[in-house]
């Protein structure tokens, strides 16, 4: 039989007070159920806590060196309890995202100071790095969610859709297509092409798109990065076609950003996981903030 952190609860109380009552009084329970959980816990210790010999509760010298030792359990008990009881309660805590950058900077701002003025003591640490470096951090645990475009494979995740992406196309404001109010991939087809790097899923889209519309494009650039094929776009080495989460931050750059048709390229955005059951708490509240549910 091993010993409960209500009978040690009940020793402490009994020994600090040497009497029945007056514990059973502290603890809010019967002398005879207290009696009993006391009987209980030295039949844990193997042997008599508290000496019979006179009508006080007196220690015997086992029960006194029991006495610190239940004490310091109760308090590492009780200190555990309130650690996991704050986090539970988003006292405390951390949240580790990993978060493709044109999300993380057109939209991630605005959730995490909307996150910390109602969780204020929950320490963030974000990753933002490039979709498929999202998908690595959340399956190899180094991100408990992550923000991404839907992969093509999700490896056993869970994805959660957070918005629709729409392709637009961007330019200088004196480039030809600059007056249209729409451009089509073939148009794009027409002029020196900055993209994304091979081996991307934007860039893979962008292929595609070329492809479809029957129209090969004339690649001059490629780039990791979608900030720098916009600064690329605003220096007038060539144009792009960039996901609309960027739109902001090509507009700060002074550049026309224009809808793009035949194909229209739509992504599904949302938050990457393996298990919506196994999120810790800061996780959780942060993944409803995003979609919502």
């Amino acid at each position: 039989m091993s010993a409960t952190i209500k009978q040690l609860r009940a020793f402490v109380v009994v020994a600090r007070s040497h009497s029945l009552a007056q514990a059973s009084a502290q603890l809010h329970t019967s002398q005879p159920a207290l009696s009993v959980a006391i009987r209980n816990l030295e039949e844990a210790a193997g042997g008599p806590l508290f000496s019979r010999d006179s009508r006080q509760l007196v220690l015997t010298p086992e029960g006194r060196e029991f006495l610190v030792r239940a004490e310091q359990l109760l308090n590492s008990w009780d200190q555990s309890l309130d650690a996991i009881q704050q986090r539970f309660r988003l006292e405390r805590g951390q949240l580790q995202l990993a978060v493709i950058p044109a999300f993380a900077l057109n939209r991630v701002p605005a959730l995490l100071a909307n996150f910390h003025l109602t969780y204020p003591q929950i320490n963030v640490v974000l990753e933002d790095v490039v979709m498929e470096r999202v998908v690595e951090s959340v399956q190899e645990g180094r991100a408990e969610l992550g923000i991404s475009f839907r992969p093509d494979e999700l490896g056993g995740m869970e994805f959660a859709p957070i918005e629709h992406d729409r392709f637009i196309a961007i330019m200088p404001e004196d480039h030809i297509l600059a007056e249209k109010k729409a451009v089509r991939w073939r148009d794009l087809a027409a002029h020196p092409f900055i993209s994304m790097n091979r081996g991307s899923a934007v860039r893979r889209w962008t292929d595609t798109a070329f492809d479809q519309c029957g129209q090969a494009a004339q690649y001059i650039c490629e780039a990791n990065q979608l900030s720098t094929i916009g600064q690329l776009v605003r220096a007038g080495l060539g144009i792009s076609a960039v996901p609309s989460l960027c739109e902001a931050q090509m507009r700060e750059y002074g550049l026309i950003c224009l809808p793009l048709t035949a194909p229209a390229v739509m992504q599904e955005v949302g938050a990457l996981f393996k298990s919506r059951g196994n999120l810790s708490a800061p996780a959780s509240a942060f993944l409803e903030l995003l979609t919502g549910q």
